[in-house]
């Protein structure tokens, strides 16, 4: 057994209870990892996971506390805990591109304005693939889906010049980054950086969705040729220029710590009002 896995993860969600290919098990991999090499223990982290896939397979994974928050309202319940609990306890969500960019997204827009103390890791495949595989927020355009059998033929938010991280740098974020579950030290560097981080932090992560996205768009369940496409359409292998990328991967902004976070915003305001009235 992984010994990761066996130190943080309960038994019955090892292996990773998603599909087989499933890019969510590589995820979630990075995600203990970087856990484990900032020295974090399990009483350290508060583990929240949203609705779909990304909830589904990493609810009641994490050893320690953990809590679930459906249809986008896992931000609320952060919000709470964060102001009650001591201010050195992480809280790390788990959600989907629904959940982050969907119906979620006025929430984590909130979030990102208040500089909640928080890391948001958006565990992105492509749509709607929990309930058959529709296309969402994040399917490429052009692409077949259950629901856009001529190709996805709408607006999304990260490509034709927009892209949802930008939207959450002018709320308020502090870090933001992008990898995909395929890469490996840079995408658990990053999470470390956000989790470091004392503001908002979200780390928006594209995944391979093996049976429902690349059955349809791709034409393949075989995980190597899905892979494949993955590293095609990731920033840095794309022929000609970076902007032809699906996936544009890095730390999109960071301005670690440069704002006061909410939590402390809060108790400043308290105690401030305690002084007044006295």
């Amino acid at each position: 057994m992984d010994p990761l896995a066996e130190k943080y993860l309960r038994p019955r969600k090892i292996p990773s209870t998603a599909c087989s290919g499933c890019g969510l098990g590589q995820i979630h991999k990075k995600i203990v990892m970087a856990i484990d090499e900032l020295g974090l223990g399990i009483e350290d982290v508060v583990w929240g996971t949203g609705i779909g896939c990304a909830g589904r397979q990493t609810f009641g994974a994490w050893k320690g506390d953990n809590f679930a928050g459906t249809h986008g309202r896992v931000y609320a319940i952060s919000t709470g805990l964060r102001v009650a609990l001591p201010r050195d306890k992480k809280i790390v969500l788990t959600v989907g591109d629904g959940d982050a960019f969907g119906i979620g997204l006025l929430h984590v827009l909130h979030c990102a304005r208040r500089n909640l103390d928080v890391t948001v890791i958006v565990c992105d495949n492509l749509g709607y693939q929990s309930t058959g595989g529709q296309y969402g927020w994040t399917t490429p355009e052009g692409y077949k889906t259950d629901s856009s059998p001529y190709g996805m033929n709408e607006p999304n938010w990260v490509q034709g010049g927009r892209d949802v991280l930008g939207i959450l740098r002018e709320a308020g974020a502090t870090f933001l980054a992008r990898h995909t579950s395929l890469e490996g030290r840079e995408a658990v560097e990053d999470i470390k950086k956000a989790i470091q981080n004392r503001g908002f932090s979200l780390v928006h992560m594209p995944f391979p969705c093996i049976t429902n996205f690349a059955g349809r768009a791709l034409g393949t369940r075989k995980p190597v040729e899905v892979y494949r496409w993955f590293k095609e359409h990731t920033d840095g292998n794309v022929p000609g220029k970076p902007g032809d990328a699906l996936f544009k991967c890095g730390v999109y902004f960071d301005a670690s710590n440069s704002r006061v976070e909410y939590s402390e915003l809060v108790r400043n305001n308290v105690a401030e009002v305690q002084r007044r009235y006295r």
